[in-house]
Order: C-alpha cells, then sequence, then structure tokens
C-alpha cells in the first residue's frame, strides 16, 4: 500500500481523552523503498497510540532523528496516511501543518478540507495546549503554586515556532507565524509582518505586512510595511492570490489579484479585482480604463495614483525590484 505521509510523535490529550495538539518532530511525505516497506510493515493506515519501547525498533532502524521520542513518559502517536484525502481527525490535521512548515510540501497542495472541524480551539499557553473547558481550573491551580501561567493565545492554531523553526530564517515575532506557514530559506519576517497557514514565503524574502491563508509570495520578492494579501477564506472567495519574482508591494499598499513577476503597486494603494485602472503604454499613451481583474497574473507592471487626479494608473515597469542581500543574511 502506497504511503502518502507518515509522522510519530507526541500528542496532547485533554482530561476526557480527546487529542488537542499532535507535536511531529520528523515528518515524512511519500517515503520510497525500504523506508515505506518498514512503515507499512510497523504501521495500519490511521492513527494510533502506542508507548515509546513498541515504536523503539522501528526509531533506531529507521528514524534515528526521531530517537528523543523514547524518553517520553507518555505514549506516542502514529499517523499514517495512505492517500492525500481530506482531514478525518485532529491528529491528520497537525501532521499536513507540519508537512507545510518543515517544507514538505508548498501550499496550496494539500488536501486540507475539514481543518477548522478537527481543529480544538485550546488555549495555547507557556505550559502548552489546554483544552477550554480545564483552563480555569489550570489557572486557579498556577496561582495556588505561585507559579506563572500564561494564556499565549485561544486559537485552533499554534505558533510555528513552538514546533519547527525552519533554516535560513528570521522571525522577529514569532507569535505572528502560525503552524502551516511555509517560510523558504532566506526569509525575513520584520516585527509586523504575519502568515497564515497554507500561506509563505518561497524565499528569500521581506515581509513586513501579512500573507493571507493561500497566497505565495516568490523568491526575491518585497511587502513593505502594513501591506496585505487578499485571502481566499473570507466571502468564500475562490481565486488564489500569487505574487511572482522580485515584486514589490509598497507600504500600506496590497492586493486582491494575482501579480506575475517584477510588479510593484507603491505606497498606500490597494488593487483590488474591481479596481479602475488607466493603462498607460511604454509610449506615454493612455489606454483603457480596464478592470484590474483583467491584468492578473501579468509581469512587469507598475500600479500608481495619480498625484493630481488619483486616477489608478498601471505603467510597464521593466526594471525588477532588488533586494539589499545584506537584509537577507542569517548567518
Amino acid at each position: 500500500m502506497p504511503t502518502f505521509a507518515f509522522a510519530l510523535g507526541l500528542p496532547t490529550l485533554s482530561g476526557s481523552g480527546r487529542c488537542i495538539d499532535c507535536f511531529f518532530p520528523s515528518p515524512l511525505k511519500q517515503p520510497a523503498g525500504a523506508l515505506e516497506a518498514a512503515i507499512g510493515e510497523w504501521f495500519t493506515p490511521g492513527e494510533a497510540m502506542l508507548e515509546p519501547e513498541a515504536a523503539r525498533a522501528f526509531i533506531e532502524a529507521r528514524q534515528p532523528q526521531a530517537a528523543p521520542l523514547l524518553e517520553a513518559d507518555r505514549p506516542l502517536i502514529a499517523v499514517l496516511l495512505p492517500e492525500d484525502a481530506p482531514i478525518a481527525s485532529t491528529a491528520e490535521a497537525f501532521l499536513k501543518l507540519h508537512l507545510l512548515s518543515h517544507r514538505l510540501a508548498l501550499p496550496n497542495t494539500l488536501n486540507l478540507d475539514g481543518i477548522f472541524a478537527h481543529l480544538q480551539t485550546v488555549a495555547w499557553t507557556t505550559e502548552g495546549a489546554v483544552a477550554l473547558e480545564e483552563l480555569a481550573e489550570r489557572q486557579l491551580r498556577a496561582r495556588v503554586r505561585g507559579l506563572h501561567f500564561e494564556v499565549l493565545s485561544v486559537d485552533k492554531f499554534p505558533k510555528m515556532a513552538n514546533y519547527v523553526v525552519p533554516s535560513g530564517v528570521r522571525i522577529a515575532d514569532s507569535s505572528r507565524i502560525r503552524l502551516g506557514a511555509y517560510l523558504g530559506e532566506g526569509t525575513t519576517v520584520m516585527p509586523p509582518g504575519s502568515i497564515n497557514f497554507n500561506a509563505g514565503a518561497l524565499g528569500p524574502n521581506m515581509v513586513e505586512g501579512r500573507i493571507s491563508q493561500g497566497v505565495v509570495l516568490g523568491q526575491e520578492s518585497d511587502l513593505g510595511g502594513a501591506a496585505s494579501t487578499m485571502g481566499t477564506l473570507a466571502g468564500g472567495g475562490e481565486i488564489v492570490i500569487s505574487i511572482g519574482r522580485q515584486c514589490l508591494i509598497g507600504a500600506n499598499g496590497g492586493t486582491g489579484i494575482p501579480l506575475g513577476d517584477r510588479c510593484t503597486i507603491e505606497a498606500g494603494l490597494y488593487i483590488t479585482a474591481g479596481t479602475r485602472v488607466a493603462l498607460i503604454d511604454a509610449d506615454g499613451q493612455r489606454q483603457g480604463p480596464v478592470k484590474a481583474r483583467e491584468l492578473a497574473g501579468r509581469s512587469d507592471l507598475l500600479f500608481i495614483r495619480h498625484s493630481e487626479t488619483g486616477e489608478v494608473q498601471c505603467r510597464v515597469n521593466r526594471k525588477a525590484i532588488a533586494l539589499n542581500e545584506q537584509l537577507h543574511a542569517h548567518n
């Protein structure tokens, strides 16, 4: 039987035994050869709880990087997905989020149907995930013992850096990067920058704005301070926004249409699909106006607003945006 994804990890269970969180240190996507055969021999499709000793032979022979799991004083969880099917459990949801943040899958390439139904809304605290119905008691016990117990967020998604920190990245505020974000080598996320799950920057990139769910920022592109990209979750939209290579979206700007390579949107200008845009060709001749959706995916475009009339204009821009290489040095 083929293996689409497999992982051994540590689950967090509520007092009632409900799985609310999973940590998979070394997930695998489409293992092949002897490793795939060993997984099929040791594990069955779906998920199973097992004691660390029950996985010792497999880990030592086939996944030595996961050896610290053998020191756990609680059961492990094994998840084996034969195919990329809709999500059917909390453990499956966490496995697919791990695949994205471990750079084993690009955004928009995994079947994430059912993810919201199977992720619990929990309190993410300095003591890990806590079921909401147990939070008040945990807070009280910590106070009585004089311990610091901080609730960092109440959400379905934890922050990525508590599960994986990809190589070659800088993250100024880890609370703004959800598990399931994809950060390519050389990506820098400044304090106001945020990246949702199933979204990412292919690297190297400078991110000072918001990358919404489903959006991918191409290599060597710059998302300026407070700039934003329109996602696909709100309003039931189906258009996936992507930004090509060597693009620049200025501070407080944004886009609701896909951009090709070497495109620029000036600071403070937000382009939506219905924005009326006057076209200015290479000779300065005026055409249009057209709705911005007709320019979706094209390269070498410069979007500006006329300083006197306020008209949104699009000019040909064949000069690529060059990022400062020193900003992406992560030594």
